[in-house]
């Protein structure tokens, strides 16, 4: 169940009315506060929505102006205790929690692909982080690292833009990427010369035997099918009304530890060892988007065929 918060101006309330109405059931508890908003000026209006109509909503919604005109705000409910809400959500195809808000997603997206200074900086924080486990072959700190790294942001807004012919989208994730990627690279090359310069690092790092980390710079098939999973994975936590998967997500897949194996194999001039561990990174990076955008493109299908039933559904009630 999603709570929407929504300006109406005074000329728009007719077709806002009417685009509540056509969902019937899907809306509950609609509560307005006549001319009591201002910035922009109009009525306030509150109502519950089932999450599996709230797409379709919000987006006749738009078609009638108001995200322009007047203002939308949606929240989500974390408990409704009504006979409305329980019939609401037996009602919705598929389930309240698989139903998929494209909006919410986009928004998402787009936060996302905003390459900021606190992205850049969390990239290099992991990086080295992950460089000191791989010289070290401590997994603890490669689990850090991957759950420090925000990098699986912008792999799945590259998802979403593909899937949804968002190309700047695809374009902004890109270089949100390949910018943070080589960055954060170059800052843990300096990090990993300085521990060696100190001796805390060994000059031959990755030469001795690592078996906790060696699969890191040792790319297989392997590689790319935990990516494709856990693109899946990430993308239905995203999309869904369950995000618990996420972290597991980001610990399950080996892109910034390559990156933190790749500088340090940079640092001490074992360039085999470097282009194996980049080979690494690019295969989950392609398999993770891959994973998000067929999981994407599938339930964009389901979605449109659970339409099609409760348009079904509602002629025949009619």
């Amino acid at each position: 169940m999603l709570h929407f918060r929504m300006i109406v101006p005074i000329e728009l309330a007719a077709r806002v009315d009417a685009v509540l109405a056509e969902h019937g059931d899907d809306i509950s508890n609609i509560i307005r506060f006549p001319g009591v908003a201002s910035h922009p000026d109009g009525d306030l209006l509150l109502c519950d929505v089932a999450r599996g109509t709230a797409s379709d909503v919000l987006a006749e919604l738009h078609a009638v102006g108001l995200d322009r005109r007047g203002s939308i705000a949606v929240e989500s409910v974390d408990l409704a205790l009504s006979r409305t809400e329980t019939r609401s959500a037996t009602g919705a195809f598929g389930g309240d929690d698989d139903a998929v808000v494209w909006q919410e997603v986009e928004a998402r997206a787009g936060d996302e692909v905003r390459l900021s200074a606190t992205f850049l900086v969390f990239m290099a924080v992991a990086t080295m982080i992950a460089a000191v486990g791989v010289v070290t072959d401590q997994p603890i700190l490669i689990v850090g690292a991957m759950v420090v790294g925000p990098d699986f942001g912008p792999l799945a807004a590259m998802a979403v833009g593909i899937v949804r012919r968002r190309w700047l989208v695809v374009g902004r994730s890109a270089v949100a990427i390949v910018i943070g990627y080589v960055s954060a690279i170059l800052v843990t090359v300096a990090f990993s010369l300085l521990m060696m310069a100190v001796g805390w690092f060994p000059p031959d790092a990755l030469d001795a035997e690592h078996p906790n980390t060696g699969f890191i710079w040792q790319p297989n098939v392997l590689s790319y099918v935990v990516g494709l999973l856990a693109g899946i994975a990430g993308v239905l936590s995203l999309t869904s009304a369950k995000s618990g998967a996420l972290v597991g997500v980001l610990i399950s897949v080996t892109t910034v530890p390559a990156a933190g194996a790749a500088a340090v194999a940079f640092a001490s001039g074992e360039w085999a060892t470097a282009g194996t561990s980049l080979v690494q990174l690019g295969v989950n990076l392609v398999a993770i988007v891959t994973g998000g955008a067929v999981t994407l493109a599938v339930q964009i299908a389901i979605v449109r065929r659970n339409d099609r039933r409760r348009r079904a559904a509602r002629r025949t009630a009619a």
